[in-house]
């Protein structure tokens, strides 16, 4: 009896602890994209992917940076280089729906040179 509930307790310290890892994990990478995007350096970002083992459009949805999308980050960011590898990145159905375009022409970033370039890719 002693036996399975020292088996029990050590497999959900074990699994506590790997959660924890993988959380802090994630939120490095998440952390560090945010980064290389306001710094515009494509060449860190697909490094830390293919470190990271993931794909652009595999985590496009999970990460926020600033309270934005990285898309956003990257328009507000005046990041072209950047920008322009996640929109590549992208399914052409994650930009079809124009809220990108809408969200940086109703925030100043009408402009930005990204716009053109989602513009071209979502084919409108």
């Amino acid at each position: 009896m002693k036996l399975s509930t020292l088996l029990l307790s050590a497999s959900l310290v074990a699994s506590a602890l790997s959660f924890s890892t993988s959380v802090k994990a994630n939120e490095q990478l998440a952390l560090s994209l945010c980064e290389y995007i306001a710094a515009d350096d494509k060449m860190r970002i697909r490094k830390t992917l293919k470190t990271a083992r993931v794909k652009m459009r595999n985590i496009y949805d999970a990460i926020q940076c600033n309270g934005n999308n990285l898309l956003r980050h990257a328009i507000a960011s005046n990041a072209a280089d950047a920008g322009e590898y996640i929109v590549k990145s992208l399914p052409k159905s994650a930009l079809e729906d124009g809220s990108d375009i809408a969200w940086a022409e109703g925030n100043g970033h009408g402009g930005s040179p990204l716009i053109a370039i989602i513009k071209e890719r979502a084919g409108m």
